[in-house]
C-alpha cells in the first residue's frame, strides 16, 4: 500500500491530514490518534510505501476521527458521560481500542466530563422531585458514574435548604417520625445519605 497524497487540513498545529491511498481510500486523520510507536510526519507523506502495520495505524487514526466527529455532534445536543458515549460508539460499530482512545481524548479536553454530567442530571432531577442522597447516587451509578464522582457532584450542588426539604419529603413518604424512635430514624437517615447537620436539626426540632 502506498500514500498517494497527504494534505494538511486547517491549522498545522492541529496535526490533521487528508490522506489518499493507492487502493482509492480517502480519509482524514489526526496525528494525536496515530499509535505512539509511529511518527505521523513519517507516515503522512506522498509516495510513502506503507507496511501493513503502518497502514493499520493510519486507518485506526481515521476511525478515531470519525468517532470523534460523531461524539461532538452528540455533545452538541446533550451532555454525555463516558460510559454512555462508549455504549453509543459500540452500537455504531466502532472497535474497542478506538472507543477507548477517543473517549480518553474527549475527557482530556473536558469535552466529556462525568462530573459535569452528574451535576446536570442531579439539577434536573431535583427540579422535578426530591429524593434521598442515597437514591440519587445509586441512580447516577446505574448511569455509569462512579460512586466517588456521584458523591462529589451531589455535594457540590446540595445546599442546606434543599437537603432539609429532601429529608422532610423522605420522612413523609417512607418513615414518619411518629412510627419510630429518634435513634431508629437517625440510623435510617444516615443510611440514606443525609448529612449529620440536617439529622441533628431534625432531632433538635423533635426534642
Amino acid at each position: 500500500m502506498q500514500v498517494v497524497s497527504a494534505r494538511p487540513l486547517g491549522d498545522p498545529k492541529a496535526g490533521m491530514y487528508r490522506i489518499e491511498l493507492s487502493d482509492g481510500s480517502l480519509f482524514s486523520i489526526k496525528s494525536v490518534y496515530i499509535p505512539p510507536e509511529y511518527c505521523s510526519k513519517a507516515l503522512c507523506v506522498a509516495d510513502k510505501v506503507l507496511s501493513s502495520q503502518e497502514e493499520k495505524a493510519l486507518r485506526f487514526a481515521a476511525s478515531c476521527v470519525r468517532a470523534e466527529g460523531q461524539a461532538l455532534r452528540l455533545v452538541a445536543r446533550a451532555e454525555q458521560n463516558s460510559r454512555g458515549l462508549s455504549h453509543k460508539f459500540k452500537q455504531r460499530g466502532h472497535a474497542a481500542p478506538c472507543i477507548q482512545r477517543v473517549v480518553a481524548r474527549l475527557i482530556e479536553q473536558a469535552i466529556v466530563s462525568d462530573y459535569r454530567y452528574a451535576q446536570m442530571w442531579l439539577r434536573a432531577r431535583l427540579a422535578r422531585r426530591l429524593e434521598s442522597p442515597r437514591y440519587l447516587i445509586t441512580a447516577l451509578c446505574s448511569r455509569g458514574i462512579d460512586r466517588a464522582t456521584a458523591e462529589e457532584a451531589l455535594l457540590g450542588i446540595l445546599d442546606g435548604d434543599t437537603e432539609w426539604a429532601m429529608l422532610h419529603q423522605y420522612l413523609e413518604k417512607n418513615h414518619p417520625i411518629r412510627h419510630g424512635s429518634m435513634a431508629a430514624i437517625r440510623q435510617k437517615l444516615k443510611y440514606e445519605g443525609f448529612s449529620s447537620t440536617v439529622i441533628d436539626r431534625l432531632a433538635e426540632g423533635a426534642g
